[in-house]
């Protein structure tokens, strides 16, 4: 029994999942929507949803944290807090929307698209 773990595996050990996260957070804070499947976009909306919530108050710490979150990636990092963060300044959460859409032909997985609000 899995027990007091709400961590999704994705069948991949730890560096590899944590590489997937930063790689899904990049995108998604780059493009600002993306398709990816039910599981993935569900794991992915709290791990952007604290990083927009330590760009909208913009300090040094906060930006060493996102920056270290995203793999110190200065491109998503410089657009959360420049864009992204200033825009949510008012709203207290819930700054991305997952819609189901449709079932993938070549596995049947669930599909779903996530996107800011």
């Amino acid at each position: 029994m899995m027990h007091h773990n709400k961590n999704k595996k994705f069948g991949r050990e730890r560096k590899v999942r944590t590489g997937l996260m930063r790689s899904l957070a990049h995108n998604l804070i780059l493009e600002g929507k993306m398709i990816t499947t039910e599981a993935k976009a569900k794991a992915i909306r709290p791990y952007v949803e604290r990083l927009v919530t330590h760009a909208k108050s913009d300090t040094v710490a906060g930006r060493r944290l996102v920056a270290a979150r995203l793999g110190n990636d200065t491109t998503a990092t410089a657009k959360l807090f420049n864009e992204i963060g200033p825009q949510y300044k008012d709203r207290a959460g819930g700054y991305l929307r997952i819609v189901r859409v449709g079932i993938r032909a070549g596995d049947a997985a669930v599909q779903a698209y996530i996107g800011f609000v």
